[in-house]
């Protein structure tokens, strides 16, 4: 729903009455398409963030808020809410289920190994500093993207960038022209898949802006301490790579081992992101040609500071204000550069995330090797000694060969493994992931068997999928997300720009409608979304 003010529902009745009857009927052209799709994904964003922190913006995100369509009930449905899953979603306009990126990384049956998203052996890196090794690409994801859809029938020039590779490859999928993220040794990279030699504008882009540029800068408040709405070195809050809980942080000299851990959780890698968009818009012309282009920019600072601060920390508030401050340049730089009218900007996220159980009523903990040894000692007694368990990723079980036969075999083993398990403290549910691959799991009246039906991708998927009490997590330490409660689904939904009809609305919505949106904008066709068009936000 649309929220109007009275007055200008007043004048609107004053004009419309004033029209002669004939121009009352006659269709209005259609906004000719944008000149670039503008995709920005914010890591970790919960959608409370910009309702909690609002009256601290006033420039990008405050613009965004104000003149976009801000969808303000948007959820993701599904119960993996973590970084490759989200991302693959954003870029596809499918769910889990359907694109097959379920997890992070998940246990690969065949090898005995857990593998990560990306991770592509056929592929080899190319980078723009001392790498070697095997590359990353989107092979084993299951559906195209928006982009490589735009890229393949529209001639789109297509572009992403982020510090994660999952990220950068999730928006821009198995075909673009220049994909590009941050090895965890500090160094840019891309895959063969997408260039087999550095690219020169990349390279270029690098050699003028070396990370050690912010050598010896300190990570300060942007406002005054008052200003916070949480205290700053609360309970659970993590001191990483040598920081304290408490502001400030440096980030040291460049040769210290810790120094691109602490660039890459500060503001400054946002602004050298913003930086690099910047520079591809103008070395590769995007938006300046025949077709429209899609650029596409993951900030992923705001993850790695919610998993160590949480998201009641100083450092969440400040990151954020000080994103509104870049994406506000970021605007004015494409206001200038591509024009006004000439490009449309949607914003999401790939997740939220928990606040810290200690901070928190009815919060806890639960370590993932105590659920293993639960089924361990549940199965034991029926099939005699172990082990049963191959591997745990998160809310995903992996039981060995033998152990999965009976599972499918024997309704007496999925029964002793739910029993032991609801008695581990923090375990809500237990669902037996063959019962998840229906469409009749993926559209149940339950939401949590849709949730996890919806993230559920035979062979990837774990035998047995374990859902956390709410405010529990199966982490060790400080916060993380992966759940199917409203603070890991609910994430913004923002179109701005060229064909936009701005204001805030209470329709349902996921962020798998954002491809399906500007898929409806820029004129092609997504073969297999679960997303919706997003008709309130066009014009």
């Amino acid at each position: 729903m649309v929220r109007v003010r009275p007055m200008a529902l007043a004048i609107a009745f004053v004009v419309f009455s004033a029209l002669p009857g004939p121009a009352r009927l006659t269709a209005q052209p259609r906004p000719a398409k944008p000149k670039l799709v503008v995709f920005i994904a914010v890591d970790q964003m919960r959608a409370d963030y910009l309702e909690r922190y609002g009256a601290l913006f006033s420039k990008g995100l405050h613009r965004l808020t104000r003149d976009g369509a801000w969808f303000k009930r948007s959820a993701y449905p599904y119960l993996n809410t973590v970084t490759c899953p989200g991302h693959s979603t954003l870029g596809t306009g499918a769910f889990p289920y359907k694109h097959g990126m379920v997890l992070n990384q998940w246990f690969d049956r065949e090898s005995g190994k857990l593998v990560t998203c990306n991770e592509d052996h056929s592929a080899t890196e190319v980078g723009y500093g001392n790498v070697s090794g095997p590359g990353d690409s989107a092979n084993r994801m299951l559906v195209p993207t928006l982009a490589e859809i735009m890229h393949r029938t529209a001639k789109a020039r297509v572009v992403t960038m982020s510090i994660k590779a999952r990220s950068a490859i999730g928006l821009a999928g198995h075909q673009a022209d220049s994909v590009t993220w941050l090895d965890e040794r500090g160094a840019w990279e891309t895959s063969s898949v997408y260039s087999k030699t550095p690219l020169p504008w990349v390279t270029a882009f690098i050699k003028g802006n070396p990370l050690t540029r912010d050598s010896g800068k300190v990570w300060q408040r942007s406002l005054p301490e008052s200003r916070y709405q949480f205290v700053d070195d609360a309970l659970g809050e993590g001191k990483p790579n040598g920081w304290s809980n408490r502001f400030p942080h440096p980030l040291g000299n460049a040769q210290d081992a810790a120094y691109v851990a602490r660039w890459i959780q500060s503001p400054f890698s946002n602004d050298y992101l913003e930086e690099m968009a910047e520079a591809g818009i103008e070395s590769l012309r995007l938006g300046k040609g025949a077709a429209t282009d899609f650029l596409g920019v993951s900030f992923s600072a705001l993850d790695v500071v919610g998993h160590t601060f949480g998201p009641r920390s100083h450092e969440v508030q400040d990151l954020l204000v000080r994103l509104d401050a870049t994406l506000g340049r970021f605007l004015n730089y494409l206001d200038e550069n591509v024009g006004v009218g000439n490009y449309v900007v949607a914003m999401s996220a790939d997740h939220g995330v928990a606040d810290i159980p200690e901070q928190v009523p009815k919060g806890g903990r639960q370590e993932s090797q105590a659920i293993a040894s639960a089924v361990e000692a549940a199965l034991e007694p029926l099939y005699g000694k172990g082990p049963f368990v191959a591997q745990n990723a998160y809310t995903d079980l992996y039981l060995t060969p033998d152990a999965a036969a009976k599972l499918r075999t024997d309704g007496k083993a999925f029964k002793a493994i739910a029993d032991a398990l609801l008695k581990v403290s923090g375990v809500a549910r237990v669902l037996k992931g063959s019962d998840l691959a229906s469409p009749a799991a993926r559209t149940s009246k339950d939401t949590q068997v849709r949730a996890a039906a919806l993230s559920y991708y035979p062979g990837r998927s774990g035998d047995i999928i374990v859902i956390p009490k709410e405010n529990w997590l199966l982490a060790a330490n400080v916060t993380t997300h992966g759940t199917l409660y409203p603070y890991d689904q609910r994430v913004p939904v923002i179109f701005y720009g060229a064909g936009i009809h701005g204001g805030e609305r209470a329709d349902a919505s996921t962020p798998a409608d954002v491809a399906a949106t500007l898929a409806a904008i820029v004129g092609v066709t997504l073969p297999s979304p679960d997303g919706q068009v997003l008709k309130s936000a066009l014009r």
